[in-house]
């Protein structure tokens, strides 16, 4: 942490939906939050209701909602009136398929519009909506559909026929497949039957505690956990998107992350539709220029994306960017991973904003800590909790969990239970459950410490502390200080075994284009986090590579070198994307 680096906001702090951080904390309930939506009488709630119909009675039919892109580069607008009409359309369809509140319905899409249309009438019909990624294989597909007890699947001909026709018999509740595309023995094609269905539906009315969305996590070992999320946690999709990614009504919006990961579902289409803004959805995969293009063209004002994206840009240096209007950029946030101290610098330099880190989890359903627009930011820290979070820096032990207090005490990240959108379970996963739970406290698995300004610093996994000659390291911060040299793209850090001193530090570097591995580099890149670590931190050894593994969403897999050193088990890789070369 270095003062010196602090970011100060804008000059348009007193405009921001949260100007005064300390007032906001002490008069916020959830009470009062959950006041600001419509509900649905009788205690009963929908999310889709929150996200569209409240909007259409209230006025704003003519809007737009939804700006999708498709990699031709045509674009289609579809007004919050055209998506009440098309997602009550697909609800009718659920309906009269036979579907049944509750049910799961699946979605194994890309990001196209029958994707928004089926989560949001699913959601409307009562039914739980569990969204895969595309890229997924047969057998990550299986374990989700099977975990969750798929009733139906909407997706392409394409994609059924390479990875789910072979899985029908081993999927005995999948009673219904539904194609965008086409018609296949076995299937049903959504276009005849949407076309020919009411675009008037009355959206069930849930109880705050009937599920909603069934989201998977991936475990160190294992089969991936299905986690549980409830209509009552609208409630703070909703409020999270007002204070931590300061959205407005009218805004122009784009959250880059596939709706198959919980970030795509909860802010790529929930948040900002029930803080009625445009929302920007690009089919295609990530490009430099075709982002920078979307950010100037569309006028984008609040812009969420991944500490990979943001990497990858800096990857690709300044040029691309420069002679672009990006004025109408206001607020520009990431989450996914920490998000290194250079890329918060980088972003100020290069798009005049710094990106706002946040943190969340799968389990928490939306953010829980952030960098506000109306607050300094501290580059590397995760920010400060959302008003209506109370966060700590915890020691379990056998006697109970214990608060830490002290100025950068190093302890697990806890959070009192009881906000709207907390996991309510692990499906058929009892016991797991019960034991993130303590005391009153939700235990997050990751280690973190907190400053005396309360900001939160995230220090890394517990399973992925270092421990080494009585120094505990967490990985993240030796991460951060390989970062800092110009030619290193990626860094992804482990401790191994050494006689001696426990483990030692052990780091993976991938390097930016026009730059080659060298023993002069190494050295310099040694000598470079001595300085700004001390050798006791520092790495002893680097290891060069083309990549490094990932998952589909960004996250370098820390686990998965770790593995690969040791020998081990690599555990549930289902999530992998790229890998090392």
């Amino acid at each position: 942490m270095q003062e010196e680096r602090i970011v100060k906001p804008c000059a348009e702090r007193a405009r921001a939906n949260m100007p005064d951080y300390a007032a906001a904390r002490a008069a916020f309930t959830w009470a009062e939050a959950r006041n600001s939506l419509d509900g649905l009488g009788q205690g009963r709630l929908n999310i889709a209701h929150e996200a569209i119909g409240r909007h259409v009675a209230a006025g704003h039919a003519d809007q737009v909602a939804l700006r999708w892109i498709a990699k031709s580069g045509a674009r289609r607008d579809y007004t919050y009136g055209d998506l009440d009409r098309e997602t009550s359309r697909f609800a009718n369809v659920l309906r009269d398929s036979g579907l049944a509140v509750g049910d799961r319905v699946y979605a194994l899409l890309g990001r196209t519009p029958e994707l928004y249309i089926a989560a949001l009438g699913t959601l409307k019909a009562g039914c739980v909506f569990c969204p895969l990624f595309s890229a997924f294989g047969p057998e990550p597909i299986h374990a989700r559909m099977e975990i969750g007890g798929a009733a139906a699947l909407i997706t392409t001909k394409r994609l059924y026929t390479r990875k789910v026709a072979g899985l029908r018999d081993r999927l005995p509740d999948l009673r219904l497949v539904f194609l965008t595309d086409a018609e296949v023995e076995g299937t049903r094609a959504i276009g005849p039957l949407t076309d020919a269905a009411s675009d008037r539906f009355e959206t069930v009315p849930m109880a705050p505690e009937d599920s909603a969305l069934l989201h998977f996590t991936s475990g160190t070992t294992g089969r991936p956990k299905g986690v549980v999320h409830v209509h009552e946690a609208v409630v703070a999709h909703h409020t999270t998107g007002r204070l931590a990614l300061d959205l407005r009504p009218g805004d122009v919006f784009w959250c880059t992350a596939d709706p198959g990961w919980v970030t795509g579902t909860s802010y790529g289409i929930i948040a900002p539709l029930t803080n009625r803004v445009t929302m920007i959805v690009d089919e295609a995969e990530f490009d430099v220029a075709r982002w920078y293009g979307i950010l100037e063209d569309e006028r984008v004002n609040v812009w969420y994306t991944a500490p990979t994206a943001i990497r990858m840009l800096m990857k690709a240096g300044a040029d691309p960017a420069a002679g672009r209007d990006f004025s109408a950029l206001r607020f520009m946030a990431s989450v996914g991973e920490p998000l290194n101290p250079e890329a918060v610098i980088w972003g100020n330099k290069v798009l005049g904003r710094p990106f706002h880190d946040n943190w969340w989890q799968t389990e928490t359903g939306g953010i829980m800590i952030a960098n506000y627009a109306s607050m300094d930011v501290k580059p590397g820290s995760m920010g400060k909790p959302l008003p209506g979070i109370d966060a700590g820096v915890v020691d379990v032990t056998d006697n109970g969990v214990h608060e830490l207090n002290e100025p950068m005490a190093l302890g697990e990240l806890a959070l009192r239970s009881g906000w709207p959108s907390m996991m309510r379970g692990y499906l058929h996963e009892e016991a797991r459950y019960r034991k993130c739970f303590r005391d009153g406290w939700y235990l997050t698995g990751d280690l973190a410490m907190r400053d005396a300004e309360g900001y939160f610093w995230f220090v890394g996994r517990a399973d992925d502390l270092i421990k080494s000659a009585g120094h505990l390291i967490g990985p993240f911060e030796v991460e951060s200080a390989l970062m800092e040299h110009p030619a290193v793209a990626e860094v992804g850090v482990i401790g191994v075994p050494d006689e001696t001193a426990g483990q030692l530090v052990k780091a993976y570097v991938a390097l930016k284009p026009g730059h080659e591995p060298s023993e002069d580099l190494r050295r310099d890149l040694l000598g470079l986090a001595r300085s700004r670590l001390g050798p006791a931190v520092a790495p002893k050894e680097i290891v060069f590579r083309k990549n490094l593994p990932k998952t589909r969403s960004g996250k370098i897999m820390r686990r998965l070198l770790k593995a690969r050193e040791l020998g081990l088990p690599e555990g549930d890789i289902s999530t992998l994307e790229s890998d090392e070369q």
